[in-house]
């Protein structure tokens, strides 16, 4: 904790880096992905501050949307879309993912009931998925384009959609090579950015 601690102590030591953030954002992405620590959109993009909107939850899950109950993500979300105007959002999963992990090899969830109840809102993962394979890669990716799906029957997504002025992007990011991959619809293959 202690380094952190210290980088936070300087951090604020440089005003004129930051003045401008303080006049409002204007994100042109929504960056979902997991809570893992391993992933970091920042790092990842090479985003500076007010580069990003970012939206983190366990397994980069997109919860159905309900507008009866809606949830913190959902509202983010919708935040993103209807207030800030993002032009692109980016699912984002990676491998070695513990929450599609679990989830393929049909972890036993009941110690911790609220991440097995955020789990059943992740899409059924392929057949095919290898439990022994600790990237779960295909697992990943089938997932990221689960989450993509459900983001199109969001209600603040689709008239965007539809005329052009908003894009979906699918993302696979190996934690062990750094490496990032993006869904290509004519191929349907995660291919190099």
């Amino acid at each position: 904790m202690q380094p952190l601690i210290d980088n936070a102590r300087t951090f604020g030591q440089r005003p004129e880096e930051f003045a401008e953030l303080g006049q409002g954002q204007s994100p042109q992405v929504l960056f979902i992905t997991c809570s893992d620590s391993r992933v970091v959109p920042a790092l990842i993009t090479g985003a500076r501050p007010g580069d990003l909107f970012e939206l983190r939850t366990a397994g980069n899950i997109v919860p159905p949307y309900h507008s009866a109950h809606p949830a913190s993500e959902t509202a983010t979300i919708e935040y993103a879309v209807e207030v800030l105007g993002v032009r692109d959002i980016v699912v984002c999963g990676h491998s070695h993912c513990g929450a599609v992990g679990a989830l393929v090899r049909g972890d036993d969830l009941d110690g911790v009931p609220a991440v097995r109840d955020w789990l059943s809102h992740a899409a059924g993962e392929p057949d095919t998925a290898d439990p022994g394979d600790p990237c779960v890669e295909r697992a990943v990716t089938h997932h990221v384009l689960s989450q993509l799906l459900r983001l199109r029957s969001y209600p603040c997504l689709e008239k965007r959609l539809a005329d052009g002025t908003l894009s979906l992007h699918g993302w696979y990011y190996e934690v062990h090579t750094g490496a990032v991959r993006e869904h290509r619809p004519e191929s349907d293959a995660f291919e190099a950015l």
